[in-house]
């Protein structure tokens, strides 16, 4: 697989291939929309000499192979191809085909200008740490194009050097030159936007000031240069290059060089270029066309432009060198022991492995704060899927629950609807320095910077869950970024700081960083991906939505509903967080009682709900005044705190509605938990819920949670219309559609593309 679009370079590199033996070649189809590629095209006649099954073919000819061409193209290629040229625009590519493709992985370098290719593996990284790790590097090559590029590099990138190099398609001097055009030939792209080729004309023009001229090159942006030429057809610019007295090339690059230089050569035009560049490398130390300086190489170009018959025969006779070097016949030793030396490898390192012994993948889903309640319900039911979905898709991961060491938070029947199959493991998070974390890194054979001062990594006591493949993490929660030792994903449910103020703006920030770092993000509704890319930022795609998962028990498992209390209380099932809405509740229930005449008890159920009159917090303070002034609410109101599954069940089983006045968050699986034990629920309306209701078919009752008179009203509804809607809710069998076993593929299919 020949994954560029650079025409001039596929021009050489496919002949080149097929002369040393190579019969197949799949060239990419698309083309990022990107200035920078002003020299790609797409070609399509190799694929009529491939022989793989046209399904194949159209998966392959569909991926993008710039970004993240997915698993399904990776896994189609590795069954028909050996080895993959690429260059890198994006470290997500990277990472992909380190996963998934099994073939040798030959990253072609041309040069850059000023950096390193290890720096610009640091710069794609934007902060995540190393990319360079024992998955990455295994079968990977660095495909220089000169040899001395690999000479700058870090070991672990030098030590994988091949050289395979640059050339021209066709290197003969064709002499058409003429020159009549009295003009300095100059190219110089993207002069609207790009701040390196602003610069090279503003030195340009300071150097050659006075002296006629013509800038060729690519301008996507027009620009008002009497100049500059812009585009021109393929006819166009060749006749230029007849027809312009002599080109300036600009470049002192050690490490880069552009074909226009060879070009100028190959039709016989007079090149004039900078001394200390890569000509100097290709055979230009001595050539007359050489300048040291700006000064020089005017001098030079005004003697040919004055007609200086002498210099331009002599530049014109022994520039022609600089083409020796690029001739198909020089360069075709190297290729054949470049890749040569790329496939023996391939064969010792890809012995035949049977499915019995090959090593199982195991997934660590992490807590990273003392979530409980429907948080814990929600971490158990995603390890859930992710095992059942592994095993529905033949692959049967390992995955292990990870949690905060916090016994008083977490004792043991807390994990009762964990499977044992889902190994748990308590730890805590340890606090690493820089020097900590470059240390950890390096055991772990990383190769890269890291950009901040802290970190923190999961202490199981055993190996910090490096004995797994991947993590996932349930939230951003997250004071410093993760060691990047192992790729991880975030589920998160909700931006709730969006429309609440939980904490200040550095906090935040610090933990929206967390997404942009990870692999992906996962949510469970439209409206958090939505406020995944508006107020996080995150990118399109790198945000991942899954269905909503939602616990499994039934009402007739529990004969409880035969109490004495059934229907004469509804349920309100809460914590003490403010997006809970608890000010506006309280007012709803004062008028429900005491202007619609409600008669239903309201018990109260939840995390910390015991401490509802208790904590100083703002929007907690007003309840007890509310409840003071009003008998009914103190007749009616009952706090039964947080209450076991079985309890909890028991008492949901029983009552008249479950009722959700909370403001805007993911939504409530209690709403589903209702549905499950046959009780309707009333639910304040906001986009969530709506995408809820959709899914699991509720036909909830909704209220306006900002508007406490609206609230009773409903309230009143309910409770006059609860037999009604109780008998609207899904039936078992469409309950059981949105199982966890039905679901689970969905998440599989995201989640395998990152192991």
């Amino acid at each position: 697989m020949w994954l560029l679009n650079h025409t001039a370079a596929r021009e050489f590199e496919i002949p080149m291939l097929k002369r040393i033996g190579v019969r197949e070649i799949f060239l990419p189809k698309k083309i990022p929309a990107d200035p920078t590629f002003r020299s790609a095209s797409v070609d399509w006649s190799e694929d009529e000499h491939l022989t793989i099954p046209n399904d194949d073919l159209a998966i392959l000819n569909d991926a993008d192979w710039y970004h993240n061409p997915g698993i399904e193209a990776w896994q189609t290629a590795s069954k028909h191809f050996d080895i993959a040229f690429f260059i890198l625009l994006k470290i997500d590519f990277l990472k992909s085909m380190s996963r998934h493709f099994e073939g040798a992985k030959i990253w072609r370098t041309y040069g850059n200008a000023k950096i390193s290719y290890s720096e610009i593996l640091d710069l794609f990284a934007r902060g995540a740490g190393p990319v360079w790790s024992p998955v990455t590097s295994k079968n990977l090559w660095f495909g220089q194009a000169y040899p001395h590029l690999a000479a700058k590099e870090p070991n672990f990138i030098a030590k994988k050097a091949v050289f395979l190099p640059a050339g021209l398609a066709d290197a003969s001097v064709r002499d058409e030159w003429n020159g009549d055009d009295k003009r300095i030939f100059f190219v110089c792209p993207d002069l609207a936007f790009n701040d390196y080729y602003q610069a090279v004309y503003r030195t340009f023009k300071k150097a050659f000031a006075g002296l006629p001229y013509a800038v060729g090159g690519s301008q996507p942006i027009s620009v008002k240069d009497p100049h500059v030429l812009g585009y021109l057809p393929n006819e166009q610019h060749r006749r230029n290059m007849r027809e312009l007295r002599v080109m300036y090339y600009h470049s002192t690059e050690p490490d880069h060089i552009h074909y226009h230089p060879f070009e100028a050569v190959r039709s016989g035009m007079p090149l004039v270029f900078m001394a200390g560049g890569l000509l100097d490398r290709l055979g230009g130390i001595d050539l007359p066309g050489r300048s040291k300086t700006p000064k020089e190489a005017r001098q030079k170009i005004e003697r040919i432009l004055s007609g200086d018959r002498r210099l331009i025969d002599s530049i014109r006779q022994s520039q022609q060198r600089l083409l020796e070097p690029m001739k198909a016949d020089a360069c075709e030793a190297d290729w054949r022991a470049g890749l040569g030396r790329v496939l023996g490898k391939l064969r010792e390192s890809s012995p035949s492995i049977s499915l019995a012994n090959k090593p199982k993948k195991r997934i660590a889903v992490l807590l990273p704060v003392a979530y409980r309640g429907g948080s814990l319900r929600g971490a158990i039911l995603l390890a859930r899927a992710i095992a059942t979905g592994s095993r529905m898709g033949g692959d049967d991961i390992e995955v292990v629950f990870g949690h905060l060491d916090d016994p008083a938070c977490y004792p043991k029947e807390a994990f009762k609807d964990l499977p044992l199959y889902i190994k748990r493991r308590p730890y805590h998070w340890r606090i690493l320095s820089h020097d900590e974390a470059v240390r950890a890194c390096a055991y772990a054979g990383l190769n890269g910077s890291l950009a901040h001062k802290t970190y923190q990594a999961p202490d199981d006591g055993i190996s910090q869950f490096t004995d797994c493949d991947l993590w996932i993490v349930v939230s951003d929660r997250l004071d410093f970024p993760l060691l990047p030792v192992r790729p991880y994903l975030l589920m998160i449910y909700d931006y709730l700081q969006r429309y609440q103020t939980p904490f200040n703006d550095d906090t935040n920030q610090r933990f929206v960083a967390r997404g942009h770092v990870a692999e992906a993000v996962m949510v469970t509704t439209a409206f958090t991906a939505g406020d995944a890319r508006q107020f996080a930022g995150i990118p399109a795609k790198k945000i991942k939505k899954v269905p909503m998962l939602a616990p499994e028990f039934f009402a007739n498992e529990n004969p409880a509903r035969l109490e004495d209390d059934i229907g004469r209380f509804f349920l309100w099932t809460t914590n003490l967080a403010p997006h809970k809405n608890h000010e506006n509740a309280f007012k709803a229930l004062r008028l429900y009682y005491e202007k619609y005449g409600g008669s239903l008890k309201c018990h109260v159920t939840g995390v910390d709900t015991r401490d509802l009159f208790k904590r100083d917090v703002p929007h907690l303070r007003g309840l007890k005044d509310i409840r003071s002034l009003s008998a009914a609410i103190k007749q009616h109101l009952k706090i039964e705190g947080e209450l076991p599954d079985q309890s909890y069940q028991a008492r949901l089983s029983r009552a008249a509605f479950l009722w959700h006045p909370g403001r805007v968050d993911n939504g409530t699986l209690s709403v589903v938990e209702a549905a499950r034990l046959g009780v309707p629920a009333l639910s304040s309306d906001y986009p969530a819920m709506r995408e809820m209701d959709e899914q699991f078919a509720l036909h909830l009752t909704w209220m306006d949670p900002d508007d406490p008179d609206n609230m009773a009203r409903e309230l009143k509804r309910m409770e006059t219309d609860s037999e009604t809607l109780r008998r609207r809710l899904p039936s078992a069998e469409q309950l059981a559609g949105q199982s966890v076993d039905r679901l689970a593929s969905a998440y599989w299919s995201v989640i395998k593309d990152y192991l």
